[in-house]
């Protein structure tokens, strides 16, 4: 499979893309098997890099301690790439969308912020990610949460019935990225908004990175350049764009792969954008 997608001989782009988003979905199954990607992004990288503690990952990239006691145990898989939460700026009775919400990591944390007036749908594409955040959610007694299967490009949910997007490490996989912005847009409601931690490109990616599976799991190899999600989030409507690479940016990957300079190459972004007022 591996030479058929990245040579695409004998194989159509669409099979291509059907194959790698199987690979993705195969990683991160295993990664919620096991409850933890080893303390790197995706769970591509569970096999290769070193195992860290989960906690440190997760304060490593932007969360407190208050966080972590605040989510069930199991929600916190070690993945991620920054917190969103810390610049959505939450309000009580919010409608919130996590956008790849894995366990329910980041979504557990939105529902507190919310509130009981408010209400926080998570979407995954894989099965076992939507199992065990159910699982959690129903096992600490949360009722404003409800966890969706689905990709990304093609939200299950309604037009203009969430109030603010949050997603996390999660875009990159995207095959097609600006399918993904067209429907966070579609579902946002006039004036809602995105706040994301993603990772981006801001050099070229070398091939033997970009054609290696394991770094498109791991939230590298997929990494597309700021100037083009800038131009997608225009593309789909979004205004008052806001980009900016994370402090401790070159830390966070260089943790996932260690020795191999992926720091030079793609960013912890923390990117943030409004819906326009509906005409």
């Amino acid at each position: 499979m591996d030479e058929d997608i990245k040579t695409e001989r004998g194989v159509s782009i669409l099979s291509n893309k059907e194959d790698i988003r199987e690979f993705i979905r195969n990683n991160y199954s295993e990664v919620a098997q096991k409850g933890s990607a080893g303390g790197c992004c995706g769970g591509g990288c569970s096999c290769s890099s070193p195992q860290v503690n989960i906690k440190d990952a997760a304060i490593k990239i932007g969360y407190s301690e208050n966080d972590l006691n605040d989510v069930p145990m199991e929600a916190n898989m070690g993945l991620g790439c920054g917190n969103p939460i810390a610049i959505a700026d939450l309000k009580e009775g919010e409608v919130v969308l996590d956008l790849g919400s894995g366990g329910g990591f980041d979504s557990f944390l939105a529902r507190k912020q919310v509130g009981e007036m408010g209400f926080v749908i998570g979407v995954d594409m894989t099965p076992e990610m939507i199992k065990l955040a159910r699982k959690n959610a129903e096992e600490s007694g949360y009722k404003n949460i409800e966890f969706r299967l689905g990709e990304i490009e093609y939200l299950p949910v309604a037009d203009e019935a969430v109030d603010v997007i949050i997603s996390n490490c999660v875009i990159n996989l995207s095959l097609d990225k600006q399918q993904v912005f067209n429907e966070a847009y579609r579902v946002l409601k006039p004036r809602g908004r995105i706040s994301i931690s993603d990772v981006v490109a801001t050099a070229e990616i070398p091939e033997h990175i970009k054609n290696d599976l394991t770094n498109v799991s791991g939230c590298i190899a997929g990494a597309e350049y700021v100037d083009n999600i800038e131009n997608m989030l225009k593309n789909a409507g979004f205004v008052s764009i806001r980009m900016f690479p994370k402090d401790n940016s070159k830390e966070i990957i260089k943790s996932w792969v260690p020795d191999k300079n992926v720091e030079e190459f793609v960013a912890s972004y923390i990117i943030e954008a409004e819906k326009g007022k509906s005409n």
